[in-house]
Formats: structure tokens, sequence, C-alpha cells
């Protein structure tokens, strides 16, 4: 038997990979591109993965064609390094775009936060945050070199000062004469003469323009000003913003050329950064508990406690899609889906008519999805799947399956992962208990998906060495993506297949044609209303009125599912000093409340100085008065039975139809009173509610403020997430009582989605 084994091992033949410990060829062949040669290989076997090593390098990708989609950090970090970070200015030209040097950029448009957020409020265009980040991350050497006739070091130059003003940020107003931003200006100085008049033009044209004016005087990024500024530039002064939100399509053009314009002059290249849409959007989630979200800074902050369900864009207009990213899509030889948020990165990208399906049609790409490292806050700490476990990567592709139209086949073949066995342990470790955890792979549900699993070490040394992060190195990914396509022919049949799946997965989206309001007109028609206000304060404590109602304004549009109806249901703001501060808080502790007397919304005056309680004060009261003057009478009696003090009834008696102003109709309000466990009479108007000895009781209006409260951001109303957790218990039916309860509480969700918020 000695014998016989002994023969057998000498009739096995190794290959020279064999030597790499990777069990798939693709790993193998990034191995051998990122690591080099094992060093303990044998002679004749490292000639020849030294040579295949020279092969996969040496072929020239200069005129490869990449298409990349993504927004914000993921997408900039890889094709240029995180350019807002200070120590870009070190290594700015690294990643994609050095490699490949035709990579264009085609970016995510719903954020809705930072500068980008005040932007919108006084313009009517995309969001153009992410894009000013990709576009400074995208500057190239050899553009810089041949436009300015400089050399290495002089274009390094011009990266950091690029950097210092495009990545300035400044607390408002913005003013020609302020000492520091005639430092920022001065860095221009240090530029190749035409650059220097170029920037200086938008400098000039930012202060210039009066349809800019009105946002110089909030906190910004200038690079965000900057960019606004080459678009303005594009149309005629005589067309007011006003005009410019119902005429899309001249922004359509003024984008492109304004983005173009900038995006040559920096040296990032024609069209490197454009939006995946010129027509403004915004986010709208739905959690797996019913509650349903709008706008993208939204998700990112919320701490809901349920898994994400769907996810949804809602556009101001017609969608427009360039031709050119069209044209740029059709003709990628590589096509990447940067790591970045899920739900707010490449899903809306791709829910934009046609993107997808022009990545489908594209069958000759090579096809890369780059995965997140990390678990995301809010987007995917919790698995839908089973959200008692943590994220998978394969919960990621299975979000975007669900949520991009026509689903993921032929958008992506290889998923790009990072090893996990590369970082060291008292890395992880230490991130575990700053409660970072990686989103995991698991490759058997990736193989069942039909997707390829492709693990190596694309993380940077360098970002855990400075800052003790784990992130993809842009060098390192631009090198495995060059591996891959340089070594694509070697797993030519699995594309084909990948080709074939894709073209029998067709689309069934319809393309939106919008009707959303965009945050421009919806701030016009919050402080056309808030201007009509009558706001008094009572008792001593002050405030200007104009600066208050613009503290007002920026709260009302920051929560865009508040419907602008809503605010037709109270005619002023009294702001009233604690001393004469009259409301009962015996059971509560809410500081403001709607008076029907007068239609009024009552804050005590020490919650307005402060934005979070004057956020949750008037969210509250602004829920309350939906219900306007619908209660005649309330009152509550005691019960008792033989002497005996058995508790109290609580009265309440509706005001007649006709002398209603409420919100609600007869029926849903009927559903609301039901709801907060009113009981109906025989009179249609007369409801009550039973409330034992010394109980707390939540009066339907006060529930009413709660709930809206806690339905727009949960943490709000801490009395009501309490009351909404039995929802996260395992249902059974040993306590049936505890089903009817959560059941009420899903009906009390879908009744503030679809009919409060509508």
């Amino acid at each position: 038997m000695i014998t016989e084994k002994l023969q057998d091992i000498r009739e096995v033949r190794l290959s020279p990979l064999d030597l790499l410990p990777q069990h798939d060829l693709r790993e193998k062949i990034l191995d051998l591109v990122l690591r080099g040669v094992p060093a303990g290989a044998h002679s004749a076997a490292k000639a020849h993965l030294q040579s295949f090593r020279r092969e996969l390098l040496a072929a020239s990708v200069e005129n490869v064609k990449v298409a990349v989609f993504g927004g914000g950090t993921g997408l900039s970090n890889i094709i240029g390094g995180d350019s807002r970070l200070s120590s870009w200015t070190q290594k700015p030209f690294v990643g994609l775009k050095e490699i490949f040097p035709l990579t264009r950029s085609i970016v995510c448009i719903t954020d809705n936060g930072g500068s980008t957020g005040e932007l919108l409020k006084d313009l009517p265009i995309v969001a153009i945050g992410d894009m000013r980040h990709v576009l400074l991350s995208s500057i190239q050497l050899a553009n810089l070199q041949k436009r300015y006739t400089i050399d290495a070091m002089e274009a390094r130059a011009v990266a950091a000062v690029l950097s210092a003003v495009f990545n300035w940020r400044f607390i408002g107003p913005l003013e020609r004469n302020r000492p520091d931003f005639l430092n920022i200006e001065a860095h221009l100085s240090q530029l190749p003469r035409p650059f220097e008049q170029f920037l200086k033009s938008l400098f000039n044209y930012l202060f210039s323009d009066r349809r800019l004016r009105p946002t110089l005087k909030r906190s910004h990024c200038l690079g965000n000003l900057l960019l606004a500024a080459a678009i303005y530039r594009e149309i005629d002064q005589g067309i007011s913003n006003v005009d410019l939100a119902g005429k899309q399509k001249l922004l359509h053009k003024a984008i492109f050329s304004g983005l173009n314009g900038i995006a040559q002059a920096i040296g990032a290249g024609e069209r490197a950064v454009l939006p995946c849409t010129s027509t403004p959007a915004q986010l709208r989630v739905l959690y797996t508990n019913g509650v349903e979200s709008t706008g993208e800074h939204k998700l990112s902050e919320a701490r809901r406690g349920f898994p994400v369900e769907s996810v949804e864009v809602d556009y101001c207009d017609t969608v427009r899609v360039y031709e050119e990213v069209l044209q740029d899509i059709h003709e990628a030889d590589i096509v990447i889906l940067a790591p970045g948020s899920l739900y707010s990165s490449i899903i809306p990208v791709f829910k934009v008519p046609g993107l997808a399906d022009a990545v489908r049609h594209n069958r000759k790409a090579l096809k890369v999805l780059v995965s997140n490292l990390w678990v995301q806050s809010g987007e995917t700490d919790l698995s839908i799947a089973d959200p008692q476990r943590k994220f998978h990567v394969s919960d990621m592709i299975r979000a975007y399956e669900k949520n991009i139209p026509g689903g993921t086949k032929g958008l992506f073949n290889e998923v790009l992962c990072i090893s996990l066995k590369d970082i060291p342990a008292s890395v992880l470790q230490r991130y575990a208990v700053e409660g970072k955890i990686p989103i995991f792979l698991d490759r058997e549900q990736l193989a069942e998906q039909n997707y390829i699993p492709v693990e190596c070490g694309v993380y940077s040394l360098d970002a855990l060495a400075e800052r003790g992060v784990i992130q993809h190195d842009p060098d390192t990914l631009a090198l495995a993506i060059k591996g891959l396509y340089n070594g694509r022919s070697c797993f030519s049949e699995t594309l084909h297949e990948s080709a074939c799946q894709a073209e029998a997965s067709p689309t069934t989206c319809q393309p939106p044609q919008g009707g959303h309001s965009q945050p421009f007109q919806r701030h016009i028609g919050i402080m056309a209303r808030l201007n009509a206000l009558e706001i008094s304060f009572i008792g001593g404590e002050n405030r200007r009125a104009e600066e208050f109602k613009s503290t007002l304004g920026d709260i009302l549009l920051d929560h865009p599912i508040i419907p602008l109806r809503h605010l037709e249901y109270f005619s002023g703001l009294h702001c009233i000093s604690r001393e004469h501060w009259h409301r009962d808080q015996q059971w509560d502790n809410v500081f403001s409340f709607f008076d029907p007397e007068d239609r009024c919304i009552k804050i005590r005056a020490d919650q307005i100085f402060i934005r979070e309680k004057l956020e949750v004060a008037l969210m509250i009261a602004l829920g309350e008065s939906l219900l306007g003057n619908y209660a005649e009478k309330k009152m509550m009696k005691k019960v008792e039975v033989d002497r005996i003090h058995l508790g109290r009834v609580y009265h309440l008696f509706l005001r007649p139809r006709k002398e209603r102003d409420c919100f609600l109709s007869q029926e849903q309000l009927a559903t609301f009173l039901s709801l907060a466990r009113m009981c109906p009479t025989s009179d249609e108007n007369h409801y009550t509610r039973l409330v034992n000895n010394d109980e707390a009781f939540t009066p339907p209006g006060l529930l009413m403020g709660l709930m809206y409260a806690w339905y727009i951001d949960n943490r709000f109303a801490s009395h009501i997430e309490y009351k909404m957790s039995v929802m996260k218990i395992k249902q059974t039916d040993l306590i049936p009582e505890q089903l009817r309860m959560a059941d009420r509480r899903r009906k009390m969700i879908a009744f503030f989605k679809d009919i409060v918020f509508r």
C-alpha cells in the first residue's frame, strides 16, 4: 500500500498556479498581480509565474474605457483618493484615473444634507456636493501637464491649491472682502495663469449673479458654490430661479456645459464626472415596520431599529439622461459599481430610466461590483433576511436585486471583496469595540445567486497606519481591476453565461414623469406660509421674528415628508416664558401644544433656543393642529361601584361636522380615535375611554402630536418608541393581547403613512 501511494504521488502534475493558495482562478491572478510571486516558489515555477505576471501588468489599458457608478466618498476614493482629506494632497494622482485615463464617473444626485441641502433651498438644481467631491478626486497628472505645460511637482502644487479652494467650508454669510475668503482667493496666484483666470472668473460670477446671492447668506463648501456658478454662467441672467424651476430642459444643458467646463479646466478631462440625471430628485425609504421616510440624509441619521424594505426615487420633472452618458456606458470596456451607501448610492442611480438597461446591453464589458467593507448604521446594520444577524455581501446584492428595476443580472458578474484574513486581528478587535462590524462574504450564497466572489487584499495600508481605518486603497483596487481586465480571456466562458442571463432579464420599469416639488420650490412655499403667520414672544424671552422664522423654515424643509398643506391648520406661533406657561404638566413634559381657541401653536420659550428641543416641540404641536377644533368638550368622570373608586372615564364630545376645522374627514377621525382606543357610543360624536386608578392616559390630541413627531423621526418621541417596541418582539399566540397590540401599532403606522402624510 505504501508503494502504491508513493506511485500515486509521483503521477500528480502540479501547475505553478497551484503554488498560490487561492481556489478561484481570478483570486490567484489578483494575488499574483498584487503580491507578486511567492518567495519560496521553485525556480522553474517562479519563472512561469513571473512571466505571467509581467504579461498581466504590461498590457496597456490607456485606451480602455471605464464607466463607474456611485456617489460620494466611496466613488471618489476609488477614482483618485478621498479628496476631502488633508492627506490627499500628498498623493493626489492615484487610483483608477491614473491607470485608466478614460474613466467616466456617473454620480448619484439624491443627497440633500450639508452644504448641498443648503444650496437646494435657494437653487432649482440637482444635488452637486458628491459631484464636486468626485471631480476633485478625478484630476489627472497627464491632463494638468498637457493643458498647462507644467511638471509633476507643479501639478502636485496645483492639486494642493484646488484642495484648499474646493474644500474650504465657511460659516455664512460670505462677502467679497471677508478676510478668510481673501486668503483663499490669494491661493489662486499659485496656479498657472490661464487656470487662475478661469477660477477668478467663477469667483467674480459668484458675487455678480443676483440669483446666487441668497445662497451666499448660508454656510457652505466653496467648491459647491463654484460648481453652481459654473452652471449658472451658462444661463441668461434674465431668467430667475423661479422661472428656472419650470425650465428643467434649460438647466439640463447648463449642468452639462458647466460641469464639463470645470472638469476640463481642473484636469479631470472631458465628461469625467456627470450626474445620473439632471432632474432634481429625492429618496423615499420604506422600513419593514411600515414607516416611510423621505430624504437621503434622514436615512443616514435614522435609528429606526428596522431593516429597510425598499427604496424609491421621486422626481420633480420628466427624467432626463444625457445621451453622452448612455454612449459612455455603451462604449465602456469596464463597468464598475463603486462602494458606497447601499440605499443612497448605487440604487438611486439605477432607478434612473435607461441606465440599468444600458449596462445590460453592453455585453462586452468586464462588470465588477466593489463590495462595501463595513456595516453602515441605518442602512446595513440589519439584514432584512434575518434581522437577528449582521449584514452579509449576499444581503447587499439581494437589496440591489429587489430595488433596481429589472434586477441585477447583467449589471455585474464579479464581486470584489476585501480579504478579512489579511487584516490584523488587533484592528478587527478594535473596530468591534467601537461597534464597527465588517460586511461578511458568504461565498456559497453568492454562488447560488450566480455571482463570482473575488476576495483579495485591496485595503489601504497607508490609511491603516495614518488614521487607523480600513478602506479601499485606490492604487491597489485599480491594479486589481487591471488584473481582472487583462486576464479576462482566461475566464471568458463565465462572462458569456452572464451575458445570456442578462438578455433574459428585461426591465419592467416605466419611466417616471415626476411631479414632486423641488426643495427650492418647497422652501418658497414654507417661507411664504411662515411669513404670513403671527409670531409673538410673551413674557420677556425674545428673539428676532425673521431669524426665528428662518430657523422654523429650515426645520420644516429638513423633513420633506411634511406636506405643505399641514401648515394651513395653525395661524400663529406664540413663545411663552416659563412664568406665563400654564399648561398642566402633571402627566408629561411636552412643552408645546396647539390651542384651538386661537388656532395658535404655543411653545415654552426656553425650548426655542436649542434647535433639537424646538424641533420636537414644533413637530408635536404641528401634529396636534391637524385635529384642529375637533373637540367640543372633554371631561374626566370618576367611576364608583358600591362606594369603591374603580377609576375614571374620559369623555370626548366631537364638534359637529359642519363646524369642524380638521385635516381628517369624519371617517378618518373615527379610525384614528379607534386606534387611540377610544370607544364609540351610539352618538357618532361621543367617545369614551376607561382609565384605571392613577393610570397615565394619553388623550387623543397629545397622541396625535406624539405619533406625528415619532413617524417623522422616532427619536423625537421616546414615549411612542416605547409603545412601538412590541413590534420588535417575536410574535406568538401565547399571549393573544400581544398580537392585538402589535396589530394596532401596525394599523396606526399605516394610518399615518396613508392618511396623514399620504
